[in-house]
């Protein structure tokens, strides 16, 4: 027979409302010792609460849901990873979509999340999204942004990295190191990150005296056979280049293979630097220099903003831009 919270009260000699209390973690009254008491039942009887009766009273499921463009990138199952330990931590369940940068698969995500009664959700956007879709209007619990921003949706709060700076530094390094020749591989132009790595492209290549016409951005998307036929047509084409900026460490170990297939040397003849420091960056030869995100951070942060404000509890600010840094690896010299 399924032990109820009646039985679990009734072992312990206390009310349900204690018991209750004792689930949710809101047993800052009551004593050690009858709490000790009501876990060492729950335990010898395998209680499990009912989430869905419960929500039924709270009007909280104590779940949030994680929306994210493209789980195959190794960029965000550490972001995942990030946001599931904080959401363990705080007592709250993390339900995973995987859009694969499909905005419909997105916008069917958002709508599934409020009918299993999600309290919050976080959302990565489509890297192609270009407006707000009246699923993502009409979202009725708090919502918050990390990686890439969206215009015209009201969110509770934000994290996003310094990708201009990230990107600034990046390219100022290889100019630094005699690429005087840099072109720019991006992702797709209406992701912000994209957007912003291209400013930050740009602004490194004005601080060396080059002109608007020496700025080359391709613009892709965020797989590596995007960078490896890109780099193949930019040969093709003639493009006179010694160094390769990319819109992510994915695209790089596109370019490095396809530089390896026109024989080109690396770092000698061309430099290449990545963005993200996935682990793979670390694996390959030769390795990937590249710009480190604080990815396992990043999602930490965000479902630590998410659960504050669930709980409304006072927040600093609900925004905040986490700094890259710049890993010298074997790509460059």
């Amino acid at each position: 027979m399924k032990v109820t919270i009646k039985d679990i009260a009734r072992m312990a000699d206390v009310s349900t409302a204690t018991v209750s209390k004792v689930i949710n973690k809101k047993d800052s009254k009551i004593s050690q010792k009858t709490r000790d008491r009501i876990f060492r039942i729950i335990e010898e009887t395998g209680y499990v609460p009912n989430r869905v009766a419960s929500s039924m009273i709270t009007k909280k499921t104590k779940s949030i849901g994680l929306v994210i463009p493209n789980i195959a990138n190794p960029f965000f199952p550490e972001v995942a990873r990030g946001a599931e330990d904080k959401a363990s931590e705080a007592g709250y369940s993390l339900i995973l979509c995987n859009t694969d940068d499909d905005m419909k698969k997105e916008d069917a995500y958002i709508a599934m999340l409020q009918e299993k009664m999600v309290d919050g959700i976080i959302f990565t956007a489509s890297s192609r999204r270009l407006k707000v879709s009246d699923s993502l209007k009409n979202i009725n619990v708090p919502i918050v942004l990390l990686d890439r921003e969206m215009e015209g949706l009201q969110v509770q709060g934000k994290i996003m990295v310094d990708n201009i700076s990230g990107a600034y530094e990046a390219v100022k390094y290889m100019m630094d190191k005699g690429y005087t020749k840099v072109i720019h591989l991006s992702g797709p132009a209406a992701s912000t990150p994209a957007r912003h790595r291209i400013e930050g492209y740009k602004k490194a290549l004005k601080a060396f005296g080059y002109q608007e016409d020496d700025h080359i951005v391709i613009e892709g998307d965020y797989t590596s056979e995007s960078g490896y036929e890109r780099i193949e047509l930019a040969i093709k084409q003639g493009i006179d280049f010694n160094g390769v900026f990319c819109g992510n460490d994915l695209i790089a170990m596109g370019v490095l293979k396809a530089l390896k297939a026109n024989g080109k040397i690396v770092p000698y003849e061309v430099g290449v630097i990545g963005f993200d420091d996935i682990y793979l960056a670390r694996m390959i030869q030769p390795e990937l220099t590249t710009v480190s995100q604080p990815k396992y951070l990043m999602g930490y942060k965000i479902a630590e903003l998410l659960i504050q404000i669930l709980n409304r509890a006072e927040i600093e600010s609900s925004e905040a831009v986490l700094k890259t840094e710049l890993i010298i690896r074997d790509t460059t010299k």
